[in-house]
């Protein structure tokens, strides 16, 4: 089977943000260039010929104004390449959010300078209409910090260029102030206005997309913990689906769990009291097999197949069959002490080689694990009732956990069994039941 490359993996909200943040940085950019081009379409069409007494000051800031906007334009064409292109980092968005706020800032600083007007007056200046425009483009960002340097910029630079300069109008200032209100830069303030309106539609539909689909993710991972066994689910929050569909070979640690004499204690009995019975068994079962980071493959009617993969899985395995087993015991004696019957059950445990996968669509998913392992483990949990043993493993297992002699000793050699399907007879270990099960 063809090894496919590792690649990192990351959650699927950090991935779904990712994607966001992105995308956003797309728009941004294609917002920025229109902007920078309907600020010119509206600067050439609304201002027009300045009044002949104020045309000198005002034509130095006019060619100001027009290479500021194009030098927008170009911020906005460089930076949607680098997104498109897939040079774009993370790291990149905090200096354009700072040259988006500079962009506004130098404007208003440049026509105080060029007008001489003190800086109580910077919000005549039509670029200081441009800072709703800039936190919009903060918004599409999806960070809060990145929206409050934007906020803490911009509120700093205001500040500092309404409180640098003294209150003093003369004539001449009064004289350009009046033109600062006249219509022409009225209509460039309510294009500014409409813009940063458009961006924030902008905003507010890519959000409500960020959200759609964050609810799409939301409902198909409960879909997986619905149909999967719970670590696989937890498994697929970093991993593809579509990589689990593929399938692989694997070595793992394959169990069969069933109670003995279920069958015939069930029949007749109020269908309550056994179905609080198999309740409480199989919290046991998953709880056990939680603590040793083993997956509950599936339950079938009182049994149950867990899997056991990953770092030293033989030896979680044995531990989990261990901690069933003290579950048990600790169980049985609770119910005996109640007046009802013991509980007693057949474990088999196997290690080696599986074929493992994720088959089905998003509606129905079911986790499968195939192959001689997973037949063998199923056959020694039938040979616990034929050989009067609580558990049963396989050679394979002991070797793999490297257990202690001290510890091996516990376990009573059986006879060589010649499973179907095998050529050569399997070296089983029992473990009698009522035995020490101490975890």
């Amino acid at each position: 089977m063809r090894v496919l490359p590792k690649r990192r993996r990351i959650a699927p909200d950090a991935a779904l943000l990712r994607e966001a943040e992105l995308r956003a940085e797309k728009v941004v950019s294609i917002l920025r260039m229109f902007v920078a081009l309907g600020l010119m379409v509206v600067f050439f069409l609304a201002v027009g010929e300045p009044p002949e007494e104020i045309a000198d000051f005002l034509r130095k800031q006019w060619i100001f104004a027009v290479l500021s906007m194009f030098s927008y334009l170009l911020l906005g064409a460089l930076t949607l390449w680098l997104a498109r292109s897939g040079r774009f980092r993370r790291w990149m968005v905090w200096p354009v959010v700072t040259l988006d706020c500079l962009f506004m800032l130098v404007n208003a600083w440049v026509g105080l300078e060029n007008v001489s007007m003190p800086g109580a007056l910077t919000f005549l200046l039509p670029p200081t209409w441009l800072v709703p425009l800039v936190l919009a483009f903060a918004v599409l960002r999806f960070n809060p910090y990145l929206q409050a340097y934007c906020v803490a910029l911009i509120v700093g630079g205001l500040g500092y260029l309404s409180f640098v300069t003294e209150v003093t109008i003369t004539p001449d200032i009064a004289s350009r102030v009046q033109h600062l209100v006249a219509v022409p830069p009225n209509i460039v303030r309510l294009a500014m206005i409409l813009l940063a309106g458009v961006v924030l539609v902008v905003a507010a539909a890519a959000l409500r997309g960020l959200l759609h689909r964050a609810l799409i993710e939301t409902e198909k991972r409960l879909l997986l913990t619905r149909y999967l066994p719970a670590r696989l689910a937890e498994r697929m929050q970093t991993e593809d689906l579509d990589d689990l569909r593929q399938g692989k070979r694997q070595d793992m640690a394959v169990m069969f769990i069933d109670i003995r004499g279920f069958t015939s204690w069930a029949e007749g009995r109020d269908p309550a009291e056994v179905g609080a019975f198999v309740t409480e068994y199989r919290i046991r079962v998953q709880r056990a097999a939680r603590q040793t980071h083993g997956m509950v493959d599936k339950f079938i009617g009182d049994g149950a197949m867990l899997l056991f993969d990953g770092a030293e899985a033989p030896k979680r395995a044995l531990r989990c069959a261990m901690q069933l087993s003290a579950e048990m015991q600790e169980w049985s004696m609770l119910r005996h002490a109640e007046g009802r019957p013991d509980v007693h059950v057949g474990i088999g445990l196997h290690w080696g080689e599986v074929f493992s996968g994720v088959v089905g669509d998003e509606d129905r998913l079911e986790y499968t694990a195939l192959g001689d392992t997973v037949n063998t483990a199923s056959r020694l949990e039938q040979m616990t009732k034929t050989n009067d043993m609580e558990i049963i493993v396989s050679a394979a297992v002991l070797e793999a956990t490297n257990l202690p002699m001290s510890e091996r000793e516990e376990w009573v050699t059986l006879d060589p069994e010649p499973l179907r399907g095998r050529s050569q007879p399997l070296a089983l270990f029992g473990r009698p039941r009522g035995a020490s099960a101490q975890v």
